[in-house]
């Protein structure tokens, strides 16, 4: 009779170590998962496997904002909406302000001020189709629910390139759709964003804070940040920085004046002190760079401004 060779169990846990040590186990899960199987046969290998890999071993789901597997990844810590201005019920509609929006309109000033800060502008992109605008696929729903026709978006940061906002604004079917928009956007921030544009001189770190306006028709959004990702101290007017993004609104007030043809004197509107009032025309670029097309898309993206003296 033939005497079968029994394998040595050394052999045996060394091959189970290293199909354990595949799946990520260190050496005291792998024993865990052995004892298991020795005391409890076939049934007990599968259920410990499951229990351990995916709860003591690995399968943790990360966020979109840390997972750096999501494009644009990024998402603001804080988020607010604010009800539309009572000025601008004329463009309350698209169907009265049928004008589709441009960058040299909306971004066509190459800086925004404030008090005293001072934004420049570092890149822009007017996109046709919403969805390249945003990641995440629950907020391009909201935007196509919102009947989005164009997304216009503005890079800027201040000339010591300590501080860094985006100012995106989102062309809508109304203010009912806005105001919709706005809502939804106070639960979907956590998991879906704004794409950041790029530039070399300066992009979102791990700390942000966002707003949205509504705006008749439009929805803005504002996004602040400090370069370095640290959250605002005592010295970091984050409010003075959302004042001076949101000068890129003055186009609309302009629009206001076009559909009713009487000038428009914005009040102060219901939320914090970050409201810009369209006051001078933005000044003329005679060196600023021609837009980049890209298909439904048009972008610019601002040549090197030496920092203020």
């Amino acid at each position: 009779m033939t005497k079968r060779k029994r394998r040595s169990s050394a052999q045996a846990e060394g091959r189970t170590g290293a199909a354990l040590a595949d799946l990520g186990l260190d050496d005291r899960q792998q024993r865990v998962v052995v004892w298991s199987v020795t005391a409890g046969g076939v049934l007990a290998i599968a259920l410990v496997l499951t229990l351990v890999v995916n709860a003591i071993g690995g399968g943790q789901s990360q966020s979109a904002q840390g997972s750096g597997e999501v494009p644009g990844e990024g998402l603001p810590a804080s988020f607010q909406s604010w009800p539309s201005l009572k000025e601008l019920a004329p463009i309350a509609d698209r169907k009265a302000d049928t004008a589709p929006l441009t960058v040299q309109e909306v971004f066509g000033a190459r800086t925004l001020t404030a008090g005293k800060v001072t934004l420049r502008r570092l890149a822009s992109r007017l996109d046709q189709a919403c969805a390249g605008a945003v990641w995440g696929a629950d907020l391009s729903e909201a935007l196509a629910e919102a009947g989005c026709g164009q997304a216009v978006r503005g890079l800027y940061a201040t000339a010591d390139g300590m501080y860094v906002t985006q100012y995106t604004l989102f062309n809508l079917t109304d203010a009912t759709a806005a105001q919709s928009l706005a809502k939804s956007m106070e639960s979907l921030y956590r998991g879906a964003w704004v794409q950041p544009l790029e530039s070399s001189r300066a992009k979102f770190g791990a700390y942000s804070e966002a707003n949205a306006y509504v705006l008749g028709h439009y929805l803005g959004v504002t996004w602040i940040g400090r370069a370095d990702g640290a959250e605002p101290g005592e010295k970091d007017d984050f409010i003075m920085l959302g004042l001076a993004a949101r000068e890129a609104e003055k186009a609309l007030f302009r629009r206001v004046v076009k559909v009713t043809g009487v000038p428009s004197d914005p009040a102060q509107p219901p939320g914090p002190a970050d409201t810009a009032q369209p006051t001078e025309e933005p000044p003329s670029e005679p060196g600023a760079s021609p837009a980049v097309s890209a298909p439904g898309a048009s972008t610019s993206v601002e040549p090197s401004v030496p920092a203020a003296r």
